[in-house]
């Protein structure tokens, strides 16, 4: 290894070589005679290559001394730039730490590992930038369709400036890609729902499912995944409006398969058709009996199931006028059946006998017949409902009616309080009826009550089998009334006759002989068994709604409009005792105290 030599002994060891040189110089000179004229002239010019030399070595190095000054601040320039870029502010620079104790050798090579470091940073947070970028203008094509008036609007706060390339710029990005990548997602689910919305649709109506999607973009139904799904908002948008499109159409076919089912259940009630020829359409009646939203099953309302319908409903129509008389007969007995059971009076016009001789001429359509006898069953419906509730309150009064004939059987059984089997269930049997008969007077008030204002809003009476309602209340409450006097009546004689026995007793001061007495107590205490209608009326003449139906059906309705109470058969006195008793007790007496 070789010794630096010092400028001292460089410069002593040069000067030796010159002058030695020199010498040698002037020895050839001397030995070629030179003058010393010609000897100082070419020493002169040998001194000033010397110098020349030298001049050129100093200016080379003083030039080298600028370069090397000059990239150390250019790389400090760049070193401020690229941490102002990356926002490093953190990172000293070497060169300003120990400024003027290193040569620029130095100093260039104690720097040059920073700048070379902070540029592979540069690049590498280039790298990050560019790819986020590329990701943002993706997923912003994607999102506005590739429009470049959307696009623009969407990129035009992301412009990438090298000279920005901080964690805070970076984290701008990212997080606006994060955004889009939200929004990506979203529209994307909401595009799966909607072409989800649009198979089951489809699959309900039996349409193509992928011509369908396919006339809203075709990235719809692909069969590659080369092309992504279209998210844009002509794409939403225009599967919103397929959805609606089909909604309405699957509106329009179940109405209308609705309707035909209509038609064909109308059918086969009308015709009797057997369970067995209705399976084949169980599946059809299934799904028109619920909600329209409800219905999910493939192609229930497509072309061809309203089609296979409509021709069973042509089938059974031409069917259907073959059987006319029959079925005119049917759907007679039905409203007659109808109308027994609503007691309401049927229409006559349509009567089994009229509507035979009528199809029999040859006056009137079957089928006009049979749509007039529809209408009267619809209107007998109608009719019906609006009556239930009173109905519904006769019912319960002919109820409370039946249990006041049942008390009236057990008050006049003498062995009711004996101890046998199911004595203490009539016992509370009687404490229930009594509390019902009770109830009956505010009942049938109030069902006139209700009556009334079922006529005043209707604007006619209410019939009950061809009489109105209110006039049989009316009767009933009148008849009533008169019993509930004639059983005063009854009351006051008994007293009446168990004070005439008193009298005698207390006058005579002996007792009737047992014979007498015995007949007195069978005719006077205990009174016959009422007569009872056709209905088990409580009383005996008190008419309700089932003895007018009853007079109804024997033919003499009409005559018994008007009641007729009879005077109960509770004594069996006959005038002419009464009168004997009375006189042979007072009329020989006239200072008794009866007469005072």
């Amino acid at each position: 290894m070789l010794e630096i030599e010092s400028p001292t002994s460089l410069c002593f060891r040069s000067n030796t070589t010159c002058n030695a040189l020199l010498r040698e110089l002037q020895k050839i000179w001397v030995d070629i005679g030179e003058s010393d004229a010609e000897k100082d002239r070419m020493l002169m010019e040998l001194e000033m290559e010397c110098l020349q030399i030298y001049r050129r070595k100093v200016d080379e190095a003083a030039n080298s001394k600028a370069k090397l000054h000059q990239s150390i601040v250019s790389i400090e320039a760049e070193i401020a730039s690229l941490m102002a870029a990356l926002g490093a502010l953190n990172i000293h620079s070497p060169i300003k730490a120990e400024k003027g104790s290193k040569s620029l050798k130095e100093k260039l090579a104690a720097v040059t590992p920073l700048v070379e470091d902070l540029r592979l940073q540069k690049d590498e947070r280039m790298k990050q930038f560019v790819d986020i970028k590329a990701q943002i203008e993706k997923m912003s094509g994607e999102i506005s369709g590739y429009s470049d008036k959307l696009n623009k609007a969407m990129l035009g706060s992301l412009t990438l400036d090298e000279q920005d390339l901080t964690l805070r710029k970076l984290n701008e990005y990212q997080t606006h890609l994060r955004s889009l990548q939200k929004e990506k997602s979203d529209r994307l689910n909401k595009v799966l729902d909607y072409v989800n919305e649009v198979h089951s649709l489809c699959g309900v109506l039996g349409v193509d499912f992928g011509q369908t999607v396919s006339e809203v973009h075709p990235s719809l139904h692909r069969t590659d995944h080369e092309q992504s799904t279209n998210i844009s908002d002509d794409t939403l948008d225009g599967l919103q409006h397929m959805i609606q499109k089909l909604k309405t159409e699957r509106r329009v076919r179940f109405q209308k398969l609705k309707d035909v089912m209509g038609s064909l259940f109308e059918l086969w009630n009308l015709m009797d058709t057997p369970q067995e020829e209705r399976v084949k359409f169980e599946r059809v009646s299934f799904v028109v009996r619920s909600s329209e939203s409800d219905i999910t099953e493939p192609n229930i309302l497509s072309t061809e199931t309203i089609e296979q319908v409509s021709a069973e409903v042509d089938c059974f129509n031409k069917l259907k006028s073959s059987r006319m008389n029959e079925l005119v007969m049917k759907r007679r007995s039905e409203l007659e059946n109808l109308c027994r059971l609503t007691h309401i009076e049927p229409d006559t016009s349509t009567s089994l006998e009229k509507s035979t001789a009528l199809i029999d001429s040859g006056l009137v359509d079957p089928s006009e017949l049979l749509a007039n006898i529809e209408v009267h069953i619809n209107k007998i419906k109608e009719e019906a409902h609006s009556r239930k509730e009173i109905i519904d309150r006769i019912d319960r009064w002919l109820s409370a009616c039946e249990e006041e004939n049942w008390l009236e059987e057990y008050n006049q059984d003498e062995t009711r309080y004996s101890a046998g089997r199911g004595g203490h269930v009539n016992l509370k049997h009687a404490e229930r009826a009594r509390i019902t008969v009770n109830k009956i007077p505010s009942m049938v008030d109030n069902l006139i009550k209700k009556t009334l204002l079922w006529e005043d809003e209707t604007q006619k009476s209410f019939l009950y089998d061809g009489v109105r309602l209110v006039s049989i209340l009316e009767d009933y409450k009148l008849t009533r009334k008169q019993q509930e006097e004639e059983k005063k009546r009854y009351r006051d004689q008994k007293k009446m006759q168990d004070l005439l026995l008193k009298r005698r007793e207390s006058i005579y001061g002996s007792r009737p002989s047992p014979r007498r007495i015995n007949s007195v107590k069978k005719d006077a205490l205990v009174p016959p068994t009422p007569r009872r209608n056709s209905a088990g009326a409580t009383n005996t003449d008190i008419m309700t709604p089932r003895s007018y139906s009853s007079h109804r059906q024997n033919g003499f309705f009409k005559e018994v409009r008007r009641l007729s109470p009879a005077p109960l058969n509770f004594v069996s006195i006959p005038k002419e005792d009464s009168a004997s008793t009375y006189n042979s007790v007072y009329g020989s007496e006239p200072d008794s105290a009866l007469y005072n």
